[in-house]
């Protein structure tokens, strides 16, 4: 995570008060891949953001992922026509109509599509646990760390993080895999990510474990 003085000034006081502690990677990681879609691609989407980097480094993580043979889990927001099941959220971003059932702009962006038998979470808030059966598919799996990428780090990231935790689960939120509207508020996000709710980590360390995992993995399966 780049940042200016002032970002690595706040960084060392979180260290230097007993924040940022690492958790890193369990015994059973698996890919979760949060609101890759159309609308933060898209030019005239309300939510249209800088995020083609994200999206390729996503989907570099998604090929690496089922080449491992690790689990990848995909979240993507719906609402019924007119918002209702979106409550006060849909209130306070009126931009989340793009997400309404038939609005191409709520489909997956191109190479972020699921496989068959992949897990897809359909949610209306921003964390992908509120409201969904993410965690009870996860303990079922087995899986107790979660590498994250995808759509905003200030929102649906930040917030997945953060209740990946508060269900015990580690959450290593992969920098160069997230994106947002302005890069402020990314570095801002994943510094206080750090700090206090997740590991920040880079691609490349995100590559390596889960090439890792599954060699492990492939070891104890004889393949």
């Amino acid at each position: 995570m780049s940042g200016g003085g002032a970002a690595r000034d706040l960084a060392e006081d979180y260290r230097g008060s007993g924040f940022g502690a690492g958790l890193g990677c369990g015994d059973a990681p698996a890919l979760l891949v949060v609101d890759l879609v159309r609308a933060y691609l898209v030019d005239g989407s309300p939510l249209r953001a800088p995020v083609e980097d994200a999206a390729a480094a996503s989907v570099a993580l998604i090929g690496a992922a089922r080449e491992a043979g690790l689990p990848v889990l995909f979240t993507r927001v719906s609402y019924r026509p007119g918002g209702v099941d979106g409550g006060l959220f849909r209130r306070k971003i009126p931009a989340l109509r793009v997400f309404e059932e038939g609005d191409p702009l709520g489909d997956f962006a191109e190479g972020a599509a699921p496989e068959p038998g992949e897990t897809v979470v359909t949610k209306q808030y921003a964390s992908s646990f509120h409201g969904t059966s993410l965690a009870a598919t996860l303990t079922a799996s087995r899986i107790d760390t979660l590498l994250i990428c995808g759509f905003t780090t200030s929102g649906c990231i930040r917030a997945t993080a953060t209740d990946a935790l508060q269900h015990g689960f580690r959450p290593l939120v992969v920098d160069e895999a997230c994106g947002d509207r302005d890069r402020r508020l990314h570095e801002a996000n994943l510094l206080d990510l750090e700090a206090k709710y997740a590991d920040v980590v880079s691609l490349e360390s995100a590559l390596t474990t889960i090439n890792e995992a599954g060699t492990v993995k492939k070891a104890g399966t004889g393949d």
